[in-house]
């Protein structure tokens, strides 16, 4: 067998390998539950009113990428056969030191993508952190080493949340603090860190934004779906950075109403102090940092 084709061979078993994975990792994005589609470029599906604006710069982003990649990949063909070598071919070709034209074109038109793909990118940008808008919901969410607190700003009460414990069993997310939304009102998320740099982010809303001890980030959403989804912190934290996580509820108004009724009952009145650090609020997830640091 010639080495052609066992060049041949050896390209189509790196193509034929290289299928499986991608078809392999799709399908263990669905195996956790996340849906996709075509539509939608193979985003999780969006859940607020914000989400088209990411799916559309992602998908236009994506277009323009391809559109590229066929030229080019069909220039390259081009020469290929255009230029190959031919019998008596015996002499180089003329070379040239510059092809100004040439020059200009390949200078030129990357910068007016580049350009284009800045603008588009800026102006998504802008539209997605606009809190411009009064919101219908002020929410306070406080990073910490490792879990969440939500305060509720307008009703006065706030749920203090606990580091998870991922031990294998299920049932694990159903002790994570939850968030609860109401579907179709406009939602204000003030961001907050006690101690180092998290990263607040629920895959379902198609964004996510650091949260800075020292600074103040905020950023608005409108969901528009009923459900439960999951949220993460998005930034390396820390030895539990992984287990930084928290469930989404978007529910409708009576219900987060009855919630917030809940919460009162429970005597979580009032908001937690941004200004208190680990050292000064008690740690209530020390015990499951000891009982993880025993068992290693």
């Amino acid at each position: 067998m010639s080495s052609s084709a066992n060049s041949r061979r050896t390209r189509r078993g790196v193509g034929a390998i290289g299928l499986v994975i991608a078809v392999v990792a799709l399908s263990a994005c669905s195996a956790v539950g996340v849906h996709t589609s075509p539509s939608n470029g193979y985003l999780p599906e969006g859940v607020t009113e914000e989400a088209p604006i990411v799916e559309n710069l992602w998908i236009g982003a994506w277009i323009a990428a391809l559109a590229v990649g066929v030229l080019v990949w069909g220039l390259i063909l081009w020469c290929m056969v255009a230029y190959r070598r031919r019998k008596g071919d015996d002499e180089l070709p003329v070379q040239l030191q510059y092809n100004v034209p040439l020059e200009i074109l390949y200078t030129v038109v990357p910068m007016l993508m580049v350009g284009a793909l800045f603008y588009y990118t800026e102006d998504a940008q802008t539209k997605l952190h606009d809190v411009s808008k009064e919101p219908d919901t002020t929410i306070n969410v406080v990073g910490k080493q490792w879990s969440w607190d939500f305060n509720y700003v307008d009703e006065g009460v706030h749920e203090a949340g606990q580091m998870a414990e991922l031990d294998g069993k299920t049932g694990a997310e159903e002790k994570l603090p939850t968030l609860y939304l109401p579907v179709g009102e406009r939602v204000e998320f003030v961001l907050t860190s006690r101690d180092v740099i998290h990263s607040f982010w629920v895959p379902a809303f198609l964004e996510k934004m650091d949260v800075n001890p020292g600074l103040v980030n905020r950023f608005q959403v409108t969901p528009n779906q009923t459900g439960t989804f999951q949220g993460k912190c998005a930034e390396l934290c820390g030895a539990y950075h992984s287990q930084m996580l928290f469930n989404v509820k978007v529910v409708e108004r009576d219900e987060y109403d009855a919630h917030m009724a809940e919460l009162k009952d429970k005597g979580q009145t009032g908001l937690l102090d941004n200004g208190l650090n680990r050292e000064k609020v008690a740690n209530r997830d020390q015990h499951l940092i000891d009982d993880i640091e025993g068992k290693n």
